[in-house]
């Protein structure tokens, strides 16, 4: 069974960085479209980034575009999220996931996507 551990979140301050990690077991990563997606308390499931190496095509909502960056290291079947100059309205759970279905999955959209990390909690505070 696909399974997802997102880890790396916690505490900072407004203008500070954290890096995210998801670890994959049970399937390869290159063969899917995966992402980072983010759920703030009242808000709907926002897709932050997604990226597929077989499409060789990565997505930035606007939101994060210039200041959030995707990465993957396939040795270590793990994907990262490199997230600067955090803001306080990035505040949120944050959740990493993947799809076999790379065309769909590019979009980025949170519906499109079979397989959730638990999630782990981003909180930008002075």
């Amino acid at each position: 069974q696909v399974q997802l551990v997102e880890s790396g979140g916690g505490l900072v301050q407004p203008g500070g960085s954290l890096r995210l990690s998801c670890a994959a077991s049970r399937f390869t990563l290159d063969f899917y479209a995966i992402g980072w997606f983010r759920q703030a308390p009242g808000k709907e499931r926002e897709g932050l980034s997604c990226i597929s190496s077989r499409a060789g095509s990565t997505y930035y909502a606007n939101s994060v575009k210039g200041r959030f960056t995707i990465s993957r290291d396939n040795a270590r079947n793990t994907l990262y999220l490199q997230m600067n100059s955090l803001k306080p309205e990035d505040t949120a759970v944050y959740y990493c996931a993947a799809t076999r279905d790379v065309t769909r999955g590019l979009g980025c959209g949170a519906s499109d996507y079979d397989y959730w990390g638990q999630g782990t909690q981003v909180t930008v505070s002075s």
